[in-house]
C-alpha cells in the first residue's frame, strides 16, 4: 500500500465489519502519521456529511488510502486513480459483493488477506495462479500463548481476570449459547466488582453489538462475555 501511494495511486482496504474498519483505520493512520498521506475510513460510524467528504476526496484524488466495509462498493464511490485493492477475510463477503470485487480485480492489483481462505482461493494459490505469501513471524512484542485446561472454578476465574486487569489487559469469555450469557455476566460482575463487564451475541441489534465491540476495542470494557460472534468483529 505504501509503495502504491508513493507511485501516485490510491488504495482501498475492504473489510467485512464496521468494527474491523475502525481498528484497521486507527492502526494504518498511526503507522503513516509521519508521511504526507491522507487516510480515511468509510463506514456507518461516520455521519452522512463525513462520508460525503471522504467520497469527494476519493473522486478528487485527495484521499490516498481508504478503509471501509462493503460501503466502498456502492455506486456513489468513485476513485480518481485506484491502484491497489486489499481485501481482508474475502470469504465473509456475499455473492453480490464478490461480483463487484471481480470487476475491480480486472483493473487493479489485489492483495487478499485471510487466516482461513476459501478452497477456491487456496487452490488458485497452491496451483500458482495467484502468488501466495505466508506470515510466519508474530507481531513485535507478541508473547507466547499459554493454554490451561481446567474445570470451571470461581477462584481460578477471579484470579485470572484480576491478573489481566492489574497488567492493563482485557479478557474474552466465550459462552457457546446466548441463553444464560447474561447470568454468566452477572456472576462475573459479582466475582470481580471492579471490572467493567460487557456482553455481545448475535441476537443483539447490529448497532448495539457494534457499540459493545468498539467499547471493548477502545479499552472501555475489561471483560467481554460473548458467543463465537467475536471472531467476526475484532482484530
Amino acid at each position: 500500500a505504501f509503495k502504491a501511494i508513493n507511485d501516485g495511486k490510491q488504495v482501498a482496504f475492504l473489510v467485512p465489519t464496521t468494527v474491523l474498519a475502525q481498528q484497521h483505520y486507527r492502526t494504518i493512520s498511526s503507522r503513516l502519521a509521519r508521511f504526507p498521506m491522507r487516510v480515511e475510513v468509510l463506514s456507518r460510524f461516520r455521519t452522512p456529511a463525513q462520508q460525503q467528504k471522504v467520497i469527494d476526496g476519493l473522486r478528487e484524488g485527495n484521499v490516498d488510502l481508504v478503509v471501509g466495509t462493503h460501503r466502498l462498493l456502492s455506486q456513489d464511490v468513485e476513485f480518481k486513480d485506484l491502484g491497489m485493492l486489499i481485501i481482508d477475510e474475502e470469504q465473509r463477503f456475499g455473492v453480490a459483493q464478490k461480483e463487484q470485487l471481480k470487476q475491480l480485480r480486472a483493473k487493479v492489483d489485489v492483495l487478499t488477506l485471510s487466516a482461513t481462505p476459501i478452497p477456491r482461493t487456496l487452490h488458485m494459490s497452491l496451483s500458482g495462479i495467484r502468488d501466495m505469501s505466508t506470515i510466519n513471524t508474530p507481531p513485535k512484542e507478541r508473547q507466547p500463548i499459554n493454554t490451561i485446561l481446567a474445570e470451571y472454578d470461581d477462584v481460578l476465574v477471579k484470579q485470572a481476570i484480576q491478573r489481566e486487569i492489574n497488567r492493563k489487559g482485557q479478557i474474552f469469555i466465550v459462552n457457546d449459547r446466548v441463553r444464560g450469557i447474561q447470568a454468566l455476566a452477572d456472576r462475573i460482575q459479582r466475582l470481580v466488582p471492579e471490572a467493567v463487564v460487557g456482553v455481545g451475541h448475535g441476537q443483539m441489534a447490529e448497532r448495539q453489538l457494534e457499540e459493545v465491540m468498539m467499547r471493548f476495542a477502545d479499552g472501555d470494557i475489561d471483560v467481554l462475555i460473548a458467543t463465537t460472534i467475536i471472531e467476526n468483529g475484532l482484530d
